[in-house]
C-alpha cells in the first residue's frame, strides 16, 4: 500500500507502457470501424496528449472531465491522464448541459475534453463550472500536440487516485466514486483473466461505453492488460450494427445487457443472421438479470453462451459471476475470484439460510476508497471492507445467487439508475400537472420500466405523448417515463405518505407489459429539446 512502501505504480504504464516494453508494440490495441492505434502508436500518443495536459496546466491529481464518443480520442484522453497522475473523469453522453455542468462543477475539474457533437452541452455545463481553465474538443486536438512527449509515467502509487466514475447507483444523486490506480489492474486479473480467461489474441466489443464501469473495463483495462485488441463503436449500438462489426472484425468477446440481449433476439435472421458471431467464444451480461428465455435465445439462434453477472461502479467491474460452460440460467453465478459476498437481514444479521432473501454484501480489494464529498453516503455504503449495494438476492441451494430486485425506490433502466425524485421533480414543473410519483413497473422480462403515475390540476387535461416529451426536454432521455397514468388522487397513508406499494400495483394491472424492448441504449448524441 503507498502510506506503507514507496513503490509507485501507474495504471496507463501498466496498460500500455509495459505491453511495448514486452514486445508487442506491433499489435493492434484498439480500432474503431475507420482507425486504428498499435501498442507503440497508443502509447506515442498517450505521452504526447499527456504532455499537452500538462503544458495547458493540468497537475497530477487534478480532475481532466471527460464527455465524448468512444473514439480514439477519449480511449487516449483517458490513459494520457492518468498517465500524468491526474484524474480521469469520463462522463456521461446522455445528459443535458444543465446535468452535466452539476457534475463538472462537483468535481472541481478544471480542464474539460469534448466532443464535437457535444459542444452545445459542454458549453453549457463550463459555464456552470468557474474552476473550468481550459476546453478541448476534439476538432481541437492539435492544441494538445505541441508539447512534445512525456517520456516517464507519473511516480503515482498504487493507492493514488487515478479514475473518478460518476454514478446514482445505491444512494440516489450522481455522486463520484474514486479509484486507484491498482484498482484498474485487480480487475483485469480477477474477472478478465480469472473468469473471461481473456488472452492476446481476443478482440473484445462492448454495447456499454467507456464513461461506465462496465464499459470502461470491457474495452480498456482487459484487452490492454493481456495485448489484445478493443474494437470501440462510436455509434449507437444497434444489434444490426454490432453483428455487422463483430462479423468484420472477429469479435471474439461480446459485452452487453438484457436492453442488448432482448431486441438482438427479435431481429429478423435476414438483418441480423444466425451465424453473425460466430467468432465470438463467449457473451458477458451485466447491468440488469439477464432473463434465463434471453440466456436460451442466444444460445439456440447464435450459439453464444451468455455469463450473467452483477457488478458496481463502486467495485469498478463484476464480482458476482457465472462461469463458462457452468451457468445457472436467471442466477448471477458466484462471487469472482478476489471477492466475497454474503446477505445480510434489515438489522444488518448475516443470513446463513437458502432461498431466504436479504441484502446484498460484498467486500474486495477493487472497492473505490468512497464518494467523493460525499461523507454521509459513504459511511453509509461503504461498512469496514464491506459494500451494500443495495441490491434483494436470495442464495440458491447449489450456491448461486439470485436477484430479487432492489431493496429502495432506485430503479435500472437499461442498466442506467434512475432516481424517481429527479423525474418527479421534472413533472411537476409541468403546468398541468398537480402530483406526480415515478414507480418501476417490471415487463413480461422482469426488467424495470418507469411508469409516471399524475393527478393533473383542475381543469388540465394531460396527455401521455405530452408528459413523455416534457421529461425528455428537461432530463436525459433515458430517464423518461414509458408511460403515463393518469389518476383522480394518488393512494397515501394515514401521515399524509404516498403508498408506492399500491401505486406499483396499480400500475402492473392498469398496463399491459410492451413486447417490445427499449432501444438498447438511448442514442450517443448530444441532448436536443423536443
Amino acid at each position: 500500500m503507498a502510506s506503507e512502501s514507496t513503490t509507485t505504480f501507474n495504471a496507463a504504464d501498466h496498460l500500455v507502457g509495459r505491453q511495448v516494453r514486452a514486445g508487442a508494440g506491433e499489435r493492434v490495441a484498439v480500432a474503431t470501424p475507420t482507425r486504428s492505434l498499435t501498442y507503440a502508436q497508443l502509447l506515442a500518443e498517450v505521452r504526447t496528449v499527456a504532455a499537452g495536459l500538462r503544458a495547458l496546466g493540468v497537475r497530477p491529481e487534478e480532475r481532466v472531465f471527460m464527455c465524448m464518443t468512444d473514439d480514439l480520442e477519449l480511449y487516449v484522453a483517458i490513459l494520457a491522464t492518468m498517465y500524468l497522475g491526474a484524474v480521469a473523469v469520463p462522463s456521461s453522453t446522455m445528459l443535458t448541459g444543465a446535468e452535466l455542468g452539476t457534475l463538472v462543477a462537483d468535481a472541481r475539474a478544471t480542464t474539460v475534453l469534448g466532443s464535437v457533437e457535444f459542444a452545445d452541452a459542454v458549453r453549457t455545463a463550463v459555464a456552470a463550472a468557474p474552476e473550468v481553465r481550459e476546453v478541448v474538443f476534439a476538432d481541437e486536438w492539435d492544441r494538445l500536440r505541441g508539447a512534445g512527449e512525456l517520456a516517464e509515467p507519473y511516480s503515482s502509487w498504487p493507492d493514488s487516485p487515478a479514475l473518478w466514475l460518476y454514478t446514482s447507483g445505491t444512494t440516489g444523486l450522481p455522486k463520484a466514486a474514486m479509484h486507484r490506480h491498482d484498482d484498474i489492474r485487480l480487475v483485469a486479473e480477477l474477472y478478465g483473466r480469472q473468469v473471461l480467461g481473456i488472452g492476446p489474441d481476443d478482440r473484445c466489443l462492448s454495447v456499454a461505453k467507456l464513461f461506465f464501469a462496465y464499459g470502461i473495463g470491457n474495452s480498456m483495462f482487459f484487452p490492454l492488460s493481456v495485448g489484445a485488441m478493443a474494437l470501440l463503436e462510436p455509434s449507437r449500438p444497434t444489434p444490426a450494427l454490432f453483428a455487422e462489426r463483430a462479423a468484420r472484425d472477429g469479435a471474439t468477446l461480446l459485452f452487453g445487457m438484457p436492453s442488448f440481449w432482448g431486441p438482438l433476439l427479435a431481429m429478423d435472421p435476414s438483418v441480423v443472421p444466425d451465424d453473425a458471431f460466430r467468432t465470438v467464444r463467449q457473451g458477458v451480461s451485466a447491468g440488469e438479470a439477464l432473463p434465463a428465455r434471453m440466456f436460451h435465445g442466444i444460445v439456440e439462434r447464435f450459439g453464444v453462451e451468455v455469463l450473467d453477472g452483477i457488478g458496481s461502479t463502486e467495485m469498478l467491474h463484476i464480482f458476482l459471476s457465472n462461469r463458462p460452460g457452468a451457468v445457472r440460467p436467471a442466477s448471477s453465478g458466484t462471487a469472482v475470484p478476489g471477492y466475497e459476498v454474503e446477505l445480510r437481514d434489515e438489522h444488518g444479521a448475516v443470513i446463513t439460510e437458502v432461498d431466504r432473501p436479504g441484502e446484498l454484501y460484498v467486500r474486495g480489494a477493487s472497492a473505490a476508497t468512497g464518494y467523493w464529498c460525499r461523507a454521509d453516503v459513504s459511511r453509509r455504503v461503504f461498512l469496514g471492507s464491506w459494500m451494500r449495494t443495495g441490491d434483494s438476492y436470495v442464495r440458491n441451494a447449489d450456491g448461486t445467487y439470485s436477484c430479487l430486485g432492489r431493496f429502495n425506490d432506485l430503479l435500472k433502466v437499461g442498466g442506467i439508475w434512475v432516481t424517481p425524485s429527479e423525474v418527479e421533480a421534472r413533472l411537476l414543473e409541468h403546468p398541468g400537472i398537480a402530483e406526480a410519483v415515478v414507480v418501476g413497473v417490471r415487463d413480461a422480462d422482469e426488467l424495470d420500466k418507469p411508469v409516471a403515475c399524475v393527478v393533473a390540476k383542475p381543469g388540465a387535461a394531460v396527455g401521455a405523448d405530452d408528459v413523455i416529451a416534457w421529461c425528455r426536454q428537461g432530463l436525459a432521455a433515458f430517464k423518461r417515463p414509458r408511460a403515463v397514468l393518469n389518476l383522480d388522487e394518488l393512494p397515501k397513508t394515514a401521515t399524509g405518505k404516498i403508498r408506492r406499494n399500491v401505486l406499483r400495483e396499480i400500475a402492473r394491472s392498469e398496463l399491459v407489459a410492451d413486447p417490445v424492448a427499449d432501444p438498447v441504449e438511448p442514442p450517443p448524441v448530444a441532448p436536443v429539446s423536443g
